[in-house]
């Protein structure tokens, strides 16, 4: 059996047992294109695209055979001269070169039978549609290229070469090959032939040459493609990284109309919306083959794959290629103050059409007269262009893919958020974003439909909310019980939102139980995982990009896209939160124009008996049934409402009510028809209401909360100090908007950014509900752990409503506002775990591990139990001092930690030969060098995270492994949080910021938008410490396995796999409580995924969440973990009592506080911590003499040492099925036979640049004399200069290099060029530069300026990429020409002159002096805090520009004018700036265009 078959088959044993599911497999990638605007087909422009792609190779992965590629191609205009000679040399007079079509088909390649019953399909349906076919014709390929797996899954290649019928339109021709193509797919899905038949493209115009390699072999493979009469116009090209490695050919790019780098985050929904309107979608031209082409969307491909499908299905039934994009991934507009009223109306109009694919995206695209490439709203991909004057268009996702002579570039640009650049060839013209906007703008009056159709309902609150009320007294305090309005909720929830209008802060994680395992009464939202973005796709930042955002939701009935015929009545929902005042004014619209139901959610409630009657799904049988009647009735809002609840009637969980109306009505073919609003008592957290969005409803009407704020605000708990009373609908716009801001994060941490798109995209994970259940009426939704079903929810909800309707109500059960949920930390734990660290106290270690065993369960460990082996004596299991080197503090900072705390936690682990991380928040170099009493407080793990704070070479240096902070277990998909109380003068001195300000770190690392930027990030950090190991932290989730498999193919060293329960961090309570999964579930997920794709011993895999036995530790082990991280149990060590004030500053212990006197209370010590971890080890050591191991190393991956327990008896435990976490698989190595050196790096392949420079720079590395150096680059040179400023980091620290080391380049420099670049070096470039410039600058100075030979103004040039100097903390950047999206992001001390830049200019900067000198983009200063600003404003207004919540414009002193004049005198100097020379020369008279910008 060859290796991709047994691969296979472990893949479908996985699928069916385990927890992998390949809907998570992801991909990213390099693309871009060449294109003659003069519309001339050359040999030289697939030329010029096949170089391009091999210089991407770098942007795309290998598999674990170390060979075989992830999938490249190209897509270039059918050669028809060539193809008519291949027909007449098949012995067929030569055809008329239109009426050619060639179909580039994958047939199996091992399975003549099949092959032969694919091409019969294919033969058939040509003469159904009574084409001509000329001939087969094999596809001449040499294997020889191949990686091993390439070549054993490799198909049979072959081309179908058609003739149209006489007398047939072009445009007709197209569109029967695009029916054909369907009908073939929907025919081998009938015959068991769709993984065995693909179509790579079946067209007239273009065709399509990919397969599984790497983009420098698609010539060395396609042999046609080197012969001189392959010619085209334009030439497509892409480079795949995939985050799996079991090949696919199918999957990759270009597909059939585009190339896409990046990840559609709402793929499910978009999916799931695609088919809910497919009965409503019709095509003139389709004819008879309506349904042929169903379903549009294919199953089973890629996010990308799906893209494509829907884009070509727009575009074949008539609207161009521009317009497809335009709708579905539309500008974002909205909140657009520069883009036009009449270009607004447009996008209205399509968002009305269709939700949009929202999602980093650089695409490439190619159909009829258009070629053209275009982004994302955010401008989250990089793509950049050059023109030429002999009329080439070169696009692609870096700048210097094809080398072309300076002289003859005329223009050097790049795509900004949303924007396009495309080529008619028709017309043999270039279209640039603005002329493309004129063509939407004039197509159709789109301005007065909006004012004739769609109406904004009126949701302002006033005093009239009063009368909305309902509920009082008993009344209320009832449905309270039954909703679980409990006092701890009010006061913890409930009160802090409204009286701040944001959701309650808390801090020490989540250490209560799952839903499965909880006693107590809860909901059934609380089953439910709020998914998020890491590695593959990045989360959005809403609080500092809030303009691409939208909570706009509209009712209104999908029309049919492939048609004609107008949107009419749009409501739109500016807030999705309905108060009940907003329900009211919706109900008065009945009949005008609106047909509006409302549906009953309630159920017979038996409750005198303990019998499960099946009386819930008898009323959702009911209620599916009354939605289906509606919805063919006409009407077009329905109204989910438990409103009619009472002591006979019990709600039907509202989770469960608004996703089986949803589901059904898909099912039967009439969703499109109607939109579903709901009107609960239970949704009054954010996260209940994300939930209800999530699986279909459009709006929330929580009228429970609003009564109960009408109490609380009639009691007077509202009122201020002075006995000031707000007023009632002040309290309500509070927590409205405090809704609005979590439903903001909650969508932004999986990177979406409209809630259109969000609204049924299903994006949870289900922990504990019966399979049975999650397949019925919430399909899709991932469920990796059966467990409760419908029966059970019954009962929990009778139970409820017997205690709210049939007990007498408790006056002490309104006062007492304690949480009465258990707790895994609890006092008896907390102080026996202290007992053992301050007095190395065995006994009271064993003490409180076995309180923990014997309490109820909380964890999913807390179910499994070790199978029963034969014990061997302890004396020969391997020693404490081994075991405690598996053993580290996870990330928790210097800012989060008291300094006392934070260096004893190095203290004990240097101690210990163990590690401790750092944490977000720079490290004192103090700390680098061993104490007098010979103590290290180095943290040997450096984090960098998404804020960069503190992040220099000689911090990487110091370190032996850094870790990237993807995401952590208290909130994932959001950035880490320091509240201003604790930012100090030592810690903002330590970040490189002002003191006294909150630092909320972007929730995304800007130099990780997907799976490839990570690799560079990942080569970067490699280069800069050329002996650490690097690792990477992820948080568990659903999919997270297949993150991690790309994560070892990005050469990371270790993986930590996070669990959800958090630690010392601030952090919102629904993301505490509501995002992640334990470390269970994504542990065993990931080993099983890495092991199914050969890369287990290629990475160390590590976990943390919560472990604190010798019991958790094997159990870690077994599922595959090879390190532990221990958090929280070492800060009960140094003295934690769980207060959990980490956030407020006031840790009575002095552990989480920068306040001197609560410092002063601090008793822990590095001893403590070493007594914690011993009596740890011994623990781990007893319990592996207990079952007959006598080494950490022989346990690893071995589930069939762990068995499934029944706790207490409990009904609900016994449903819960835990074997797909402990689903056997085959060692993934021998540990009798080897034992894994888990220090060793995998060093990039290849000697880089920066090897060449430090051979050449030896005397001035030794300080000995200043030299410059020269050398050319190219876009393959990334991050030269930082493998030579960690060789100076190294030997003289932050002083850098005594003398001047000059790096002249000439050329185009790759990713991060002067990444963590040191004082003494200065690099300088003439040409231009990719992204990542000046990344981490800590001293060093860039300068980059046109190329010597070209005869472009640099000024009006884009020559650097995007996101440059993040995380910059000093050193100086100079360029004469225009800068990508974001530039200067979280700068932190470095000075800089820059021609101009994008969008979100200086986001988030907290240090530095920018002098800009020409015109940025929107969102400039954006959660900007410190530093300051110039722009020289001469021919545009910056005014639309800012982002005046954090920025404002102020009067310059003469103080500035020096700091400008010596700014731009340095630029001209070292940049030869014609614009700086010709401001210097009048500067008088110029001084007046200057404008500073300085934070709020």
């Amino acid at each position: 059996m060859n290796e991709v078959k047994e691969q296979l088959q472990l893949q479908n044993y996985l699928e069916e047992n385990g927890l992998y599911e390949k809907s998570f497999e992801h991909d990213n990638c390099g693309v871009g294109f060449v294109a003659s605007f003069q519309g001339e087909s050359s040999q030289r422009i697939v030329s010029m695209g096949l170089k391009a792609v091999a210089c991407l190779t770098h942007r795309g992965a290998v598999d674990a055979d170390m060979v075989t590629g992830d999938g490249a191609g190209i897509m270039i205009q059918i050669p028809k001269k060539l193809f008519a000679t291949y027909i007449e040399d098949m012995g067929h007079r030569r055809p008329e070169e239109d009426s050619i079509g060639v179909g580039m088909i994958f047939l199996p390649r091992e399975d003549i039978d099949k092959q032969d019953m694919c091409r019969s399909l294919i033969e058939s349906a040509l003469m159904e549609f009574n084409f001509k076919l000329y001939a087969w014709r094999y596809v001449p390929v040499n294997p020889e290229v191949l990686g091993p797996k390439a070549n054993q899954s490799r198909p049979q290649i072959e081309q179908v070469l058609i003739g149209k019928p006489e007398g047939m339109s072009a445009d007709d021709f197209e569109t029967k090959l695009f029916l054909i193509q369907k009908k073939l797919m929907r025919d081998a899905d009938r015959l068991s032939l769709a993984g065995d038949l693909y179509i790579c493209s079946l067209s007239s115009e273009r065709i399509v040459f990919k397969g599984l390699f790497n983009g420098n072999q698609v010539s060395q493979f396609y042999e046609d493609l080197n012969s001189e009469d392959m010619i085209s116009p334009y030439c497509i090209f892409h480079q795949r990284y995939s985050t799996n490695t079991f090949p696919s050919w199918a999957l990759a790019q270009p597909f059939r109309i585009l190339a896409h780098n990046g990840e559609i985050n709402t793929i499910v929904g978009n999916r799931i919306w695609m088919l809910a309107r497919e009965e409503e979608l019709e095509c003139k031209k389709w004819g008879e083959y309506q349904k042929e082409i169903h379903p549009i969307i294919r199953p089973h491909m890629s996010d990308s794959a799906s893209l494509d499908n829907a884009m070509e299905a727009i575009v074949r039934s008539g609207k161009d290629v521009l317009q497809a994009k335009a709708m579905l991934v539309p500008n974002a507009w909205s909140k657009n103050l520069t883009m036009s009223e009449e270009l607004k109306s447009f996008y209205e109009y399509n968002n009305t059409l269709i939700e949009p694919w929202d999602g980093p995206a650089a695409l490439a695209f190619a159909e009829g007269d258009w070629i053209g490439g275009a982004l994302d709203r955010n401008g989250l991909r990089p793509a950049r262009y050059v023109i030429t004057e002999d009329g080439l268009l070169i696009m692609g996702s870096e700048a210097g893919l094809v080398q072309v002579d300076e002289e003859i570039i005329t223009k050097k640009g790049r795509l900004g958020p949303g924007e396009m650049i495309g080529i008619n060839l028709k017309e043999k013209k270039l279209y640039h974003n603005e002329d493309i906007n004129a063509l939407f703008e004039k197509r159709y009056d789109y301005r007065e439909w909006s004012k004739e159709n769609v109406t904004y309902l009126n949701q302002d609150l006033d005093s009239s909310m009063k009368d909305t009320i309902t509920y009082k007294g008993d009344d209320l305090k009832r449905r309270q019980v039954l909703f679980a309005y409990s006092p701890f909720k009010q006061k913890s929830v409930i009160k802090p939102q409204a009286s701040l209008g944001k959701e309650a802060i808390s801090s020490m994680g989540d250490d209560t139980p799952l839903s499965i395992l909880m006693l107590s009464r809860i909901g059934l939202y609380t089953y439910f995982r709020q998914r998020f973005a890491q590695v593959t796709n990045p989360p959005i930042d809403y609080i500092r990009e809030k303009g691409v955002t939208s909570l706009y939701t509209r009712l209104v009935k999908k029309m049919n896209l492939f048609g004609d015929e107008k949107p009419q009545n749009c409501l739109v929902l500016s807030h999705p939160y309905l108060t009940n005042l907003d329900l009211k004014r919706i109900r008065e619209m009945d009949g005008k124009p609106y047909k509006i139901l409302t549906l009953d959610a309630t159920f017979e409630a038996h409750v005198e008996s303990n019998t499960v009657f099946n009386y819930l799904e008898k009323a959702l049988d009911t209620l599916l049934e009354s939605a289906l009647q509606a919805a063919k009735s006409g009407a077009n809002i329905l109204v989910l409402s438990d409103k009619k609840l009472s002591k006979e009637r019990a709600p039907i969980p509202m989770e469960l009510a608004v996703a089986a109306v949803h589901n059904h009505l898909i099912r039967n073919k009439t969703r499109s028809a109607v939109s579903i609003l709901v009107e609960t008592g239970s949704a009054f957290e954010i996260h209940n209401v994300a939930v209800l969005l999530g699986y279909g409803a459009s709006g929330v009407n929580s009228y429970l909360i609003w009564d109960t704020l009408y109490d609380i605000w009639e009691k007077g708990e509202f009122d201020s100090e002075e006995g000031q009373r707000p007023e009632f609908h002040t309290i309500c716009g509070n927590y409205r908007y405090g809704v609005d801001d979590g439903l903001l994060k909650i969508m932004s941490k999986m990177g979406i950014s409209i809630l259109s798109s969000y609204v049924g995209g299903q994006v949870f994970e289900a922990i504990g509900l019966s399979r049975t259940l999650v397949s019925k009426y919430f399909p899709g939704t991932y469920s990796r752990i059966s467990g409760i079903g419908l029966g059970g929810i019954e009962q929990n909800i009778l139970r409820n409503h017997e205690q709210a309707f049939y007990k007498e109500l408790n006056p002490e059960d309104f006062i007492s506002e304690k949480d009465d949920q258990p707790h895994r930390w609890s006092p008896r734990v907390v102080k026996f775990l202290r007992k053992a660290a301050v007095d190395n106290d065995y006994e009271a270690f064993k003490e409180a591990t076995k309180i923990l065993k014997e309490s109820d369960p909380i964890n999913i460990r807390d179910l499994f139990d070790f199978v029963a082996r034969k014990p061997i004596p302890i004396e020969e299991v391997e020693t404490v001092t081994e075991i405690q080197k598996r053993f580290l503090t996870p990330g928790m900072s210097h800012g989060a930690l008291s300094i006392e705390a934070h260096t004893d936690l190095a203290i004990a682990m240097n101690r210990l030969g163990a590690k401790s991380s750092s944490g977000e928040g720079g490290e004192h170099p103090s700390r680098y060098v061993v104490n007098e009493n010979g103590d290290l407080a180095n943290s040997s793990i450096k984090q960098i995270a998404s804020g960069r704070f503190g992040v220099t070479s000689e911090y990487l240096n110091s370190a032996t492994e850094i870790e990237i902070k993807i995401a952590q277990g208290a909130k994932p998909g959001e950035g880490g949080q320091l509240p201003g109380k604790k930012n100090n003068e030592e810690i903002a001195t330590n970040r490189h910021t002002p003191m006294g300000i909150d630092l909320i770190s972007p929730p995304p690392h800007h130099d990780i938008y997907s799976i490839e930027d990570l690799s560079q990030l990942i080569y970067d950090l490699k280069m800069a410490n050329h002996k650490a190991q690097v690792s990477v932290k992820l948080v568990s989730e659903a999919g997270v396995g297949t993150i991690a498999a790309g994560v070892a193919k990005a050469n990371a060293d270790v993986i930590l796999i996070s669990g959800h329960v958090g630690g010392t961090g601030a952090a919102p309570i629904t993301s505490i409580k509501y995002a992640g999964s334990p470390w269970e579930l994504g542990l065993s997920e990931t080993h099983q995924v890495l092991v199914m794709n050969g890369l287990r011993d290629r990475v160390v895999l590590r976990t943390d969440g919560g472990i604190v036995s010798g019991r958790d530790v094997i159990i870690a082990a077994c599922l595959g973990a090879e390190e532990y991280g221990v958090g929280t149990a070492s800060l009960v060590a140094l003295g934690c009592i769980m207060a959990r004030k980490c956030h407020l500053n006031n840790c009575p212990t002095g552990i989480a506080t920068q306040d001197i006197k609560f410092r002063a209370k601090y008793k822990g010590s590095p001893d403590q911590l070493v007594n914690l971890f011993t009596c740890l080890a011994l623990e781990v050591r007893e319990n592996l003499a207990e079952l007959g191991f006598r080494s950490i190393d022989e346990v690893i991956g071995r589930t069939d040492l762990l068995k499934q327990i029944t706790r207490y008896d409990r009904d609900r435990l016994d449903s819960l099925d835990l074997n797909p976490i402990l689903v056997r698989l085959p060692l993934f190595y021998d540990p009798a036979k080897q034992k894994k050196d888990r220090s060793i790096r995998k060093e990039p392949i290849g000697e880089v640049l920066d090897d060449r420079i430090i051979k050449d720079a030896e005397k001035a590395l030794e300080g000995k004399s200043s030299m410059a150096l020269s050398y050319l680059v190219r876009n393959t040179n990334r991050t030269v200069g930082a493998k030579i400023s960690g060789l100076i980091a190294r030997k003289y620290g932050s002083k850098g290099l005594p003398g001047k080391l000059e790096i002249i380049l000439e050329g185009t420099a790759g990713q991060s060029l002067g990444a963590w670049l040191v004082k003494g070096v200065q690099i300088t470039l003439s040409g231009d530069a990719n992204d990542y410039v000046g990344k981490g600058l800590c001293g060093g100075v860039i300068v980059v300026k046109k190329h010597r030979k070209s005869k472009l103004k640099a000024y009006d040039n884009t020559i650097l990429g995007n996101t440059c100097l993040y995380g910059a903390t000093s050193g100086k950047l100079f360029c004469s020409g225009r800068a990508g999206e974001r530039f200067g992001v979280r700068n932190s001390g470095a000075d800089a002159v820059v021609g101009g830049a994008g969008d979100h200019f200086l986001e988030y900067m907290t240090s530095g002096t920018i002098v800009c000198l020409g015109i940025v983009g929107k969102n400039m200063g954006a959660g900007m805090t410190g530093g300051s600003a110039y722009f020289f404003q001469k021919g545009w207004d910056i005014q639309p520009l800012l982002n005046k919540e954090y920025v404002k414009t102020v009067d310059l002193e003469q103080g500035d004018y020096e700091i400008i004049k010596n700014m731009i005198s340095e630029h001209s100097k070292l940049t030869g700036s014609d614009l700086s020379e010709g401001i210097l020369k009048d500067f008088e008279g110029n001084k007046g265009y200057f404008v500073k910008v300085v934070p709020k």
